[in-house]
């Protein structure tokens, strides 16, 4: 507050004051002055602030960021390095998403013993991976990281370049790490309760078909182009479908419906208290899919 020689105030000329806004500087009485962080402000210096700081925020509730296209770049190094780790010592075998388990013939690493028990498999001087259900339980994430071929890994990232940042400048990065995770979770969720428990799926092909979802729902909410994203989704599932056996279409339609779900819940919550909606709502969907794990895994063992 700044104390001056007796003015009027510029709303109500015929009320005298001694206080001035600490933004425009214009004399304010007590009635119109507004608590600022310093001093006092005027009613339209009040409302210009608040319209700058909604500025800053994006439509669903995310924060701006100055590069959107960061958050991708970094999921990509880390599959990156992922991959080129991942032939060191069988370590892919540690990274994969196995339900149960598996016995790997000891002459044959390509050869496996279908049911086998994790002791009997020991015993017989083979070589057991574990699973999801014997104790290897951050499979479920690492998955969603780990590639087998150079193709693979470059189809995959060469997609998530081309979605991520378009979603994160819409949701800021937070809420596009949310859908991102959670859509890989629910590919796992599939993979566990869907595949043969003794199969290995790697992967983030999951998570991209969940940011296609996301990609969808946000093109529909805002009235865009959505026919054009409908298109490129069938055709991925299509390719997935044509190809049901060398690709995971468990973990496909898994992340694409953890995807649609996951952004329809921050897409349309309620502006009241919609941060803390959003956040709840997605925690939620995330233990529900770690709940659909815990209880197959435990069928399995």
């Amino acid at each position: 507050m700044t104390e001056l020689p007796t003015m009027a105030c510029y709303r109500h000329p015929g009320v005298a004051t001694g206080i001035v806004c600490t933004r425009c500087r214009r004399p304010i009485c007590p009635a119109c002055m507004v608590d600022a962080a310093v001093g006092f402000q005027c009613p339209e210096c009040t409302k210009e602030g608040a319209r700058q700081t909604r500025q800053d925020q994006l439509p669903y509730g995310g924060s701006v960021v100055r590069d959107p296209r960061l958050t991708t770049y970094v999921i990509v190094a880390i599959n990156v390095v992922v991959y080129l780790i991942s032939g060191v010592n069988g370590l892919a075998d540690k990274l994969a998403l196995a339900p149960r388990g598996m016995c790997l013939d000891a002459t044959d690493p390509n050869s496996y013993y279908p049911g086998a028990l994790q002791h009997a498999c020991v015993a017989a001087g083979n070589h057991w991976v574990d699973g999801v259900a014997s104790g290897a339980w951050w499979q479920v994430v690492t998955s969603v990281f780990t590639h087998l071929t150079l193709i693979h890994i470059a189809l995959n990232m060469f997609s998530l370049i081309v979605i991520g940042p378009s979603i994160e400048r819409v949701l800021g990065r937070a809420r596009f790490l949310a859908i991102y995770a959670v859509s890989g979770l629910a590919g796992s969720a599939f993979v566990m309760w869907l595949t043969n428990p003794e199969s290995s799926t790697v992967g983030a092909s999951g998570a991209i078909f969940g940011l296609m979802g996301a990609l969808l729902l946000l093109a529909y909410k805002a009235k865009g182009n959505y026919q054009q994203v409908l298109i490129i989704i069938g055709v991925n599932i299509a390719y997935t479908v044509l190809n049901v056996g060398t690709i995971s279409w468990q973990g496909h339609f898994g992340g694409l419906l953890g995807g649609i779900v996951a952004t329809w819940l921050v897409a349309w919550a309620p502006r009241k208290n919609r941060a803390a909606v959003q956040w709840v709502a997605l925690a939620a969907e995330a233990v529900i899919c770690v709940a659909l794990i815990a209880v197959r895994a435990a069928q399995l063992a």
